[in-house]
């Protein structure tokens, strides 16, 4: 395995609970599952469950009630920073993953011109980027998610999303946009506490 660092405190785990952002769709959901199969791959689960929350900070939560025992984490993320500096948590694993293809959805087959467009902060940039010659932007609505943005289409409240291939699946919507993925890298935290560590760097 390239591109991964594992530092796990416990050697194996009959089946790992992963705590990271939802609702489906999300990039950190599908980053998530490739974890879990890396470390099933590593032989230090059998399994794994992804558990998917409204924000970081919930799945945190997650974590720090014994109901997961780990929490993936994008470092796209403004709000990272709390994680690292969590004496309570213990940074066991970062991994390189590209996020599924980023566009601009909608659900209506012609959309406004000018267009209220929702999506989470992270991503912001991406709009200007990816926006179509001959469409402007009316504002910008942040969601806690992609899927989130995705489903606030759904609901009429805003004209597009900036969302994921997976997200515009799942919920019918029309890309207007080119599409592209966004290299990322990922944060796993653990509980930190004294037990012994064991360690595996992959070449």
């Amino acid at each position: 395995m390239k591109n991964v660092f594992l530092n796990f405190k416990k050697t194996t785990y009959d089946t790992i609970n992963l705590a990271t952002l939802g609702p489906k769709g999300t990039s950190s959901e599908r980053s998530a599952v490739h974890f879990g199969h890396l470390l099933v791959s590593s032989k230090i689960t059998s399994d794994f469950k992804i558990h998917l929350c409204d924000t970081y900070e919930h799945a945190n939560r997650l974590l720090l009630n014994q109901t997961c025992e780990a929490l993936v984490v994008a470092n796209a993320y403004h709000g990272i920073s709390e994680f690292y500096m969590d004496s309570s948590l213990n940074l066991s694993a970062a991994f390189l993953k590209n996020t599924p293809n980023y566009g601009i959805a909608t659900n209506v087959g012609n959309p406004k011109r000018v267009l209220r467009i929702a999506t989470h902060p992270a991503p912001t940039v991406l709009i200007n980027e990816l926006l179509p010659s001959g469409y402007s932007i009316e504002n910008i609505e942040f969601k806690s998610s992609t899927s989130s943005a995705a489903i606030s289409v759904v609901n009429g409240e805003v004209d597009a999303a900036l969302t994921t291939e997976v997200a515009a699946k799942l919920h019918n919507l029309r890309f207007i946009s080119n599409i592209r993925p966004i290299q990322m890298l990922w944060s796993v935290f653990t509980m930190s506490d004294n037990s012994s560590i064991k360690s595996y760097q992959s070449e």
